[in-house]
């Protein structure tokens, strides 16, 4: 069974991204996470990082239509 939610490094190479990017990314309230513990550590849920994903796929797809390459169907 998965963990339900996962350490802020484990979403970094989910993401393949660096952890501090996924740190400003979850400070920012850009992805969501959560603090526990009495030092206050980030926790991501899988569920919300597959909505993040999910959404990235939709933000992107969205970008690509409003941005056409229209100098390559030239060729």
């Amino acid at each position: 069974m998965e963990p339900r939610f996962l350490l802020l490094s484990d979403v970094a190479a989910e993401l393949n991204v660096s952890d501090s990017q996924v740190y400003h990314m979850v400070r920012s309230g850009e992805l969501p996470g959560i603090k526990v513990g009495g030092r206050g550590q980030w926790r991501v849920e899988r569920a919300r990082l597959e909505e993040y994903i999910q959404h990235k796929y939709a933000e992107t797809a969205e970008w690509v239509r409003d941005n056409p390459l229209n100098d390559r169907d030239a060729e």
